[in-house]
């Protein structure tokens, strides 16, 4: 099931020599480890949410603009996201990186659960934090092998904030920013270590809000009417309707407001909702669908109601081409082995999973190459249905580790979480330079790219014109 090379079979596969090898690759990374660590455990304890990290956007900036790279800022009227470039000639492969944290999850690296006072309550439970650190890590080490080797190519990193429900890529895509991008790398944090060919959910969100009469509630209950009764009318209707659309769907919701006071009737409710679907078309179906209840519900309350579309993303579309690259450079590094005192962290911390999936000692291992479908959305979608991408995952956490939990934010915060990090640091510098070494990869990804979008695709965001929500995650 699971594969392993050395260093040298790696250098074999590339037709480097091995000085070239150590001089372009592993030097590079060394080099830069403790910096780019430091910088990860620093947007680690930033911890700011979508569209408004500051911090750790100008942070990541600053280090490449130390490197010789050209900084671009605030792209796509978004102040936190911007592009760094280094070349001015021939192929660009570009490198994303996320480093927005989520909401209500701010914990230590303890293994137990220790909820901290970080000034923001959000916590890198996804890990971006570590995936911001890499790919800037990656892109400076590929840099650094086209500068030391004449190489005619452009490395592009792209600071993409808010993926965590702000769809920070798809206001970039919808710019033209990925226009002249020839194959795009990523990666993610995770508790396996894994390249496959995955695809995923695409989705489509919105706030909807409904607006009553307020009253006292006991003393004038007939002269109110209540716009947590629309809020829930629809949320009512919603739930029978999942009854009635496709298994792979899917649809959530939570109450982000709904009165301040048992005895006054209130005159202003939200709900925030997801709907997901592997097919866009599907979504936008569905998402009508739910829009109707919202319409009935207002109806049925007597209130009025509105909706913003806050967010929406395309479903990942694989690209083989250079997704078995990946997969081939990330099994030549092979796993992650953990110290005695990692190890000692690892089985405190997993006595308090659920049924957890993964045992420990998993992480020293890559999975065999695949097919999978993740449930989740990412905005890396829309790039990928305009450009040939392919991404990895590393075990960042404790295996069995669930994203978006504190164990997640914990193991983030550690050793093990920077582990991970490297790993990923290596293989999408490996891959990038593999691929400026044979252009005819980029011309393999291009074409499986069209033969799987279609001569007739035109890319049209899900979220339509708007502009970027910027305070969507200010209270």
């Amino acid at each position: 099931m699971f594969k392993k090379f050395n260093f040298l079979t790696l250098v074999l596969l590339f037709g480097l020599s091995e000085e070239v090898y150590s001089s372009s690759i592993d030097r590079s990374i060394n080099n830069h480890k403790k910096q780019f660590s430091d910088v990860a455990l620093e947007i680690w304890n930033h911890a700011e949410m979508g569209y408004q990290e500051t911090k750790s956007s100008n942070l990541l900036a600053s280090e490449l603009k130390k490197e010789g790279f050209k900084i671009t800022k605030n792209v796509a009227d978004i102040p936190t996201a911007f592009i760094a470039e280094y070349g001015s000639s021939g192929p660009v492969i570009g490198i994303l990186g996320e480093f927005d944290a989520l909401p209500g999850l701010a914990q230590s690296n303890s293994p137990f659960k220790e909820v901290v006072d970080n000034g923001t309550g959000a916590g890198h439970a996804c890990g971006h934090h570590l995936f911001g650190a890499a790919s800037a890590w990656a892109a400076v080490v590929v840099k650094e092998w086209i500068e030391s080797n004449g190489i005619k190519g452009r490395v592009r990193f792209y600071g993409t904030p808010a993926e965590e429900g702000g769809s920070g890529k798809v206001y970039m895509v919808r710019e033209g920013l990925f226009d002249d991008v020839d194959i795009v790398l990523h990666w993610h944090p995770d508790d396996v270590n894994s390249a496959n060919s995955r695809t995923s959910n695409s989705n489509k969100s919105a706030k909807f809000t409904f607006s009553g009469i307020s009253s006292h509630a006991a003393g004038a209950p007939e002269q109110g009417r209540s716009a947590l009764d629309g809020v829930e009318s629809m949320n009512i209707m919603v739930n029978m309707l999942r009854e009635h659309i496709p298994q792979e769907s899917r649809i959530h919701y939570v109450i982000t407001k709904g009165g301040l006071a048992p005895n006054v009737v209130p005159d202003l409710a939200e709900v925030y909702y997801y709907v997901r679907h592997p097919e866009m078309r599907m979504v936008e179906e569905l998402f009508n669908r739910v829009v109707k209840t919202a319409e009935g519900a207002a109806i049925g309350t007597d209130t009025k109601m509105t909706y913003e579309v806050m967010h929406g993303n395309y479903s990942l579309l694989p690209n083989d081409v250079i997704q078995k690259i990946m997969h081939k450079n990330l099994t030549s590094f092979g796993g992650i082995k953990y110290s005695d005192k990692e190890n000692i962290y690892a089985k405190t911390i997993y006595k308090t999973f659920l049924e957890p999936s993964m045992e420990i000692g998993s992480q020293e291992f890559v999975s065999d190459y695949t097919t999978s479908h993740s449930y989740g959305s990412t905005d890396v979608g829309d790039v990928s249905w305009v450009v040939p991408t392919a991404g990895i995952r590393t075990a960042t956490w404790v295996p069995g580790t669930a994203a978006h939990s504190w164990q997640a934010v914990a193991a983030g915060g550690t050793s093990i979480g920077l582990k991970g990090t490297e790993l990923a640091a290596k293989t999408i510098s490996a891959t990038a330079i593999e691929i400026f070494t044979n252009p005819e990869i980029i011309q393999q990804a291009k074409q499986e790219l069209e033969s799987r979008v279609g001569e007739s695709f035109q890319y049209k965001a899900l979220l339509g014109d708007r502009k970027p929500p910027l305070n969507y995650r200010v209270n």
